[in-house]
Parts: C-alpha cells; structure tokens; sequence
C-alpha cells in the first residue's frame, strides 16, 4: 500500500505543514476539518506538494528528513514542483 509525505501551505510562502499519511485524501480532509491543532491555528488548508512511496518505513525517513531541512529548502521544492502553490488535491491517485 502506498504511504505519501506531503506539504500544507495556508498561502504562498505561508505557513507550512509537513506530514505523512497512508490515505492522504482523507488527511488533507482532516486537516481542513480542523482536527490537526497546528493547521487549524494557522489556517494551513492548501496541499501543495506530495510525493509517494511504497513503504511505511522510506515514507517515515523521508519525513523525518523533511521536517529538519530548512524553511527555504521546504519552499524550494514546493516551488519546483508547483510554482504558483496550486492545491494539487486533485492530483492525488485513487
């Protein structure tokens, strides 16, 4: 089953949210339902970056790793990817 790290913004160059999830529809759903105490504060709703992996264990380092770069690393590879910080919700595979 595949396990997604992904990146919540409340706007360009906003606030940000790195997380990981197996059903990362439904999180990102969660997310802007308000149950996550972080995003809810911050107003964070935007997913703008995503990426897949097939186990439990890569997804977790890769996390991991993410959540200790730098903020303008973070920017840097959302930027990359989605220049105009689009929601890619929609991009997520069934």
């Amino acid at each position: 089953m595949a396990h997604y790290v992904y990146i919540m913004a409340s706007r360009p160059g906003g606030a940000l949210y790195t997380g990981r999830s197996r059903n990362l529809r439904a999180r990102v759903e969660a997310h802007r339902a308000g149950l996550s105490e972080h995003t809810a504060k911050y107003n964070i709703r935007r997913l703008v970056w995503f990426e897949r992996h097939e186990d439990f264990e890569t997804s977790l380092r890769r996390e991991r790793s993410i959540k200790r770069w730098r903020r303008a690393w973070k920017i840097a590879v959302v930027t990359e990817s989605n220049p105009a910080w689009h929601d890619v919700t929609a991009q997520i595979p069934d």
